[in-house]
């Protein structure tokens, strides 16, 4: 189920439209009347809530919307559920519905230390409106599981790259402006450091938490993988010195490395991020499978492979794609 806004692409799900378990609906999770006639048609063992605003630039520029989806649709969400939950237990057909809730790590603020890492019960302290949204939706799941009983699990991961990430987050954003001759922005001294998670490592932790994790318990999902974002954007350079020369590239009078820009830091800016993962590796064996070196050349690899997928989206015919299209 997706509300389809702006980052919302159906081009992204050819490769699932035509399976058997498959189904796509176009609705909002504020919308409680189609979640609700969406949870009665297909009853579900459970949902997994991914659904957010999640760009920190735009909780900045427009918190409202931030409140609204995170908060308010969260809410709708739980609500539903557990209506749901009560007619299933009512008839007795089903295994106990389970909700899992998908987080950040940016819920916890900013680590001061260079060896302090984020444990599932580091105090939170959010720092943006995206943040802080995040934050207040991460309580509210918890809340309706000790008042009223909802069965939950709780993640919060570090962030995530990979294949068919929309073009606004620094890792395509980087790629595509270096094809495409512009300045590569970095915030500040470019020194801020992140703990890069690939997307199919991330969805094999979901999986696993979502079938095997404890009721109640919350999860921490990280790569093991830190790195300071301006060293992320030279190894983007890198990698596309070595697969699409810039000497081969008519954009670029130089190499990729300079159109490197510092540009003036956003504000509340978190220096420093970093995920303790060892209870869900413990707990349900789940480790990463990518390094960064390895997961960040099959990002470049897939965009410079992907050229109409990402066309459509900085020509805006995206909006217009339709499953099969």
């Amino acid at each position: 189920m997706d509300k389809l806004t702006y980052a919302g692409n159906l081009a992204s799900l050819q490769d699932t439209a035509d399976h058997d378990h498959f189904t796509f609906v176009q609705a909002d999770i504020c919308d409680r009347a189609a979640i609700t006639a969406i949870l009665s048609e297909h009853q579900p063992d459970g949902i997994m809530h991914l659904a957010a605003e999640s760009h920190v630039d735009r909780s900045i520029d427009g918190p409202g919307d931030f409140i609204e989806t995170n908060i308010t649709g969260t809410y709708t969400l739980l609500e539903a559920s557990r209506t749901h939950c009560d007619k299933q237990q009512s008839t007795n057909n089903h295994e106990p519905f389970r909700f899992h809730h998908i987080s950040t790590d940016e819920v916890y603020g900013d680590l001061e230390g260079t060896d302090d890492l984020f444990t599932e019960d580091t105090s939170y302290d959010p720092s943006s409106p995206y943040s802080a949204s995040k934050a207040a939706s991460d309580h509210l799941v918890r809340a309706w599981g000790r008042t009223f009983g909802l069965n939950f699990v709780l993640t919060n991961c570090s962030n995530n790259y990979g294949p068919r990430h929309f073009p606004e987050k620094l890792i395509p954003h980087m790629i595509l402006n270096a094809l495409h001759g512009k300045p590569l922005p970095v915030y500040g001294d470019g020194n801020q450091i992140r703990d890069w998670l690939y997307v199919d490592d991330h969805a094999r932790a979901l999986i696993k938490v979502f079938k095997e994790g404890q009721d109640g318990e919350t999860y921490n999902i990280g790569g093991h993988n830190e790195k300071k974002n301006l060293e992320v954007v030279h190894t983007i350079c890198e990698l596309l010195e070595e697969l699409a020369p810039s000497g081969d590239n008519d954009h670029i009078e130089a190499t990729y490395k300079d159109l490197i820009t510092f540009v003036k830091d956003r504000p509340g800016h978190d220096v420093r991020y970093a995920i303790d993962a060892s209870k869900i590796e413990k707990e349900l064996g789940w480790t990463p499978e990518e390094t960064f070196e390895t997961g960040l050349r099959k990002t470049v690899e897939w965009y410079l492979a992907n050229k109409p997928w990402w066309e459509s989206i900085l020509d805006g015919s995206y909006k217009l794609s339709r499953l099969g299209a």
